[in-house]
């Protein structure tokens, strides 16, 4: 579940990226060009009626052509707002207005979404710009980070997300101290000793369980962890079995603070400062470093490339996809002139400019755009990801800090679950002429929690029941068909 939210943050955090960059290159004539942000708990009635003060106002501008621009943006934008009842959660973000584009002509644009995290600014401006200052706080990093300040006078829990220090609890602890007194009393005394560290030690592990383990997933609710202290306690808590495995393969960092408690907390923090600004790299890192780790074994668990990576996906045979934010390249549908075949071919920027790649390398033929042209390959794999429901939906990586290793790399290791690579092993196995399946595996899924498998509308239904049959053999269970859109509906509706 962890997995999942950060996948779907990072893909929310490459949308606005993208989002942000087109809007800022974006230009028009005059001050055609409305931007509007309205926090949560705002007020659609309040907005509409400023709008038309607005447009009242606009009426009064001497350049007929400006004025007619600035009406026609502020018309839109109120008629985008009658979709809305009330503003979403999470507030709303609205673009309208005339742009010119690279080629001098003028077109109307207008955006408008729900912000995937609340956005806590108020904006109306009109300008010969759109205005995207406010939306570079949804790029901030809002990662949870948890504190243990372990000493021998007690521990504290503390987390730490952006700005916002939280200590969640704390506790004393009254450990007796070395001696060489005692006597014949002396061994006693030191097993005494030991076996109340032992139980401090396991008290404190038993806590950082409940409040860093989310009991509805049972996986951690903090991106890292930093053990902090001032004696030997915190390295002993790090290396204890007593300490949950989960927790552990969190930890980042064990600091020594000259305090506990409260002021302990602070130093922890500014020690770690370094180390948690650069988490997100540390984890792109280690998941750059398994890719090549997989190439330098030979293993047979990877593909590198767009062509390949999306024939993986289409396979239904991806566990992994990594996918860098800034691979340039766009999906064209082309279809042959001469035979009417009908490819897909993804190009980058130089690629496109060259016009032989829009012909048939063996009859010369030209290519012609069947469907309108979609950056790939992130948008892709992000819906492709989001589409495909279990035991086949890969975890999906967008790296956000890529570097050159993986620039013009993507990543898909075959690490299947059992039930998934049965699936697919058999499926493959048995493809021939009375048990032809010419459909991507991907589309022979199994919704999570209900038997059901999903076929693209243009699959042949004749072999339905075969396929049917085939997958309650592997998996032992009975299943109910549903023919749904394409898996190329699913992918490009609407973007």
């Amino acid at each position: 579940m962890a997995d999942a939210h950060d996948t779907d943050k990072n893909i929310e955090v490459w949308k606005i990226k993208k989002l942000i960059k087109a809007l800022e290159a974006a230009r028009g004539n005059g001050t055609s060009m409305i931007s509007l942000i309205m926090p949560p708990r705002d007020q659609i009635a309040r907005v509409t009626k400023m709008l038309g003060d607005e447009f009242g106002t606009a009426s009064n501008i001497k350049s007929r052509v400006n004025r007619q621009s600035v009406l026609g943006a502020i018309t839109s934008a109120q008629q985008r707002l009658k979709l809305y009842n009330k503003v979403p959660p999470n507030g709303l973000v609205l673009y309208t207005g005339t742009i010119v584009t690279d080629d001098g002509k003028e077109k109307k644009v207008t955006i408008d979404f729900e912000p995937f995290r609340p956005i806590n600014a108020s904006l109306y401006l009109c300008d010969n710009k759109f205005h995207t200052e406010a939306l570079n706080e949804l790029l901030e990093s809002d990662d949870k980070f948890g504190f243990i300040v372990m000493d021998g006078n007690g521990t504290l829990f503390g987390t730490l997300s952006g700005n916002t220090r939280e200590v969640l609890h704390k506790f004393s602890v009254d450990l007796p101290k070395k001696h060489g007194r005692g006597g014949q009393s002396a061994l006693r005394f030191a097993r005494l000793r030991m076996e109340k560290r032992h139980n401090y030690v396991r008290k404190t592990a038993e806590l950082a369980t409940q409040f860093y383990i989310n009991p509805a997933t049972s996986q951690p609710n903090v991106s890292g962890l930093i053990l902090a202290g001032s004696a030997d306690f915190k390295t002993e808590l790090s290396q204890s079995d007593m300490f949950d495995p989960r927790l552990q393969a969190k930890i980042l960092n064990v600091v020594d603070v000259s305090y506990g408690g409260e002021n302990g907390f602070n130093q922890a923090i500014e020690l770690s400062a370094e180390i948690l600004s650069n988490v997100k790299f540390i984890q792109e890192k280690r998941l750059i470093g398994k890719y090549f780790e997989e190439i330098s074994q030979d293993t047979g668990k990877y593909v590198f490339g767009v062509d390949d990576t999306l024939q993986a996906l289409d396979a239904g045979a991806v566990e992994t996809l990594i996918v860098w934010e800034n691979l340039d390249m766009t999906r064209y549908v082309l279809k042959n002139t001469t035979t009417g075949e009908v490819v897909i071919k993804h190009y980058n920027k130089e690629q496109e400019a060259n016009q032989s790649n829009f012909r048939d390398p063996e009859s010369n033929a030209d290519y012609e755009e069947r469907e309108a042209k979609i950056p790939a390959p992130v948008l892709e794999a992000a819906a492709w990801a989001a589409a495909a429901p279990p035991p086949l939906t890969p975890r999906l990586s967008v790296v956000l800090h890529g570097k050159s290793d993986c620039e013009k790399s993507c990543f898909a290791p075959k690490e299947l679950s059992y039930m998934a690579l049965q699936i697919s092993e058999t499926l493959l196995t048995t493809s021939g002429e009375n048990r032809s399946f010419p459909i991507p595996l991907l589309s022979a899924c199994i919704h999570k929690g209900k038997n059901t498998v999903i076929l693209p509308k243009e699959h042949n239904i004749a072999s339905t029941k075969s396929l049917l049959n085939l997958l309650s053999d592997v998996t032992q269970q009975s299943f109910d068909e549903e023919v749904v859109r394409s898996l190329s509906d699913q992918v490009f509706d609407g973007e």
